[in-house]
């Protein structure tokens, strides 16, 4: 039987990942922290009235280096520490001190690239990259699969994904659009598979793109999708170790 083998948010969208043992999901709301802020650069028209779509945004696809932040979302939901190995850390309120913010990430910004130019959030939703508030959910099988034809390990962490399981047949998931699937006490609906951009590329550790996994996916499997988008349904608590069932 599967279970729920990691939980991961992302604070500030392409900008810094968290793994946590347990989170409580609500119906209809993306994982709580995860992509409450995302940094709009000076050619977008994202504001803080309304979801707007990655592209609007700086992120890890367009700016590699992004792809070394770690973040750890303090307690009061407000305020977030960022590292990187080439940047001092970062302890900051964005809603309070953008320009702190802003400034921090510039350097990290890839030259060519639209500059960040402001700090947005949607009160009570979280920037996803679906129009409808979601969550990733991850099959650690699939991730092996994918390291076994490239011959090499490859960091989980690039596939920024919200919920790992383990102990399914790989790319398993995939079977589950339309359905509904019950990790520990929350129950979501599978939507539809993961499209990728360039960001998987980017080594977490190094901040370079290293591997074309776009291409990869593509020569191998006839696809450029890894991982499915599901909503919440049913609230509930979850936590790693917790059984994942399809209903």
């Amino acid at each position: 039987m599967a279970q729920l083998a990691q939980i991961w948010r992302y604070p500030v969208k392409s900008h810094g990942r968290e793994a946590i043992a347990s989170a409580q999901l609500t119906a209809g709301e993306c994982l709580h922290g995860d992509r409450v802020w995302a940094i709009a650069h000076e050619a977008s028209k994202a504001d803080n009235t309304a979801w707007s779509p990655c592209s609007g945004f700086t992120r890890v696809a367009s700016s590699p280096a992004l792809a070394a932040i770690k973040a750890n979302l303090h307690d009061d939901g407000l305020t977030v520490t960022l590292s990187h190995p080439d940047q001092a850390t970062l302890t900051v309120a964005p809603d309070l001190q953008p320009d702190t913010l802003l400034d921090w990430v510039k350097p990290l910004t890839a030259e060519g690239r639209a500059a960040p130019a402001r700090v947005v959030r949607v009160p009570g939703r979280g920037l996803t990259d679906s129009d409808y508030p979601s969550l990733t959910i991850g099959n650690l099988a699939s991730h092996r699969a994918v390291e076994g034809r490239l011959g090499r390990p490859l960091q989980i962490e690039r596939w920024r994904t919200n919920l790992w399981l383990d102990g399914l047949p790989a790319w398993e998931e995939f079977d589950w659009i339309g359905r509904h699937v019950q990790i520990g006490g929350a129950i979501l609906r599978v939507v539809e598979r993961t499209g990728r951009c360039a960001a998987p590329s980017a080594n977490p550790d190094t901040a370079r793109r290293d591997t074309d996994l776009l291409t990869f996916l593509d020569q191998q499997w006839d696809h450029q999708d890894f991982c499915v988008h599901a909503e919440v349904t049913q609230s509930g608590p979850i936590a790693t170790g917790d059984t994942a069932k399809v209903l």
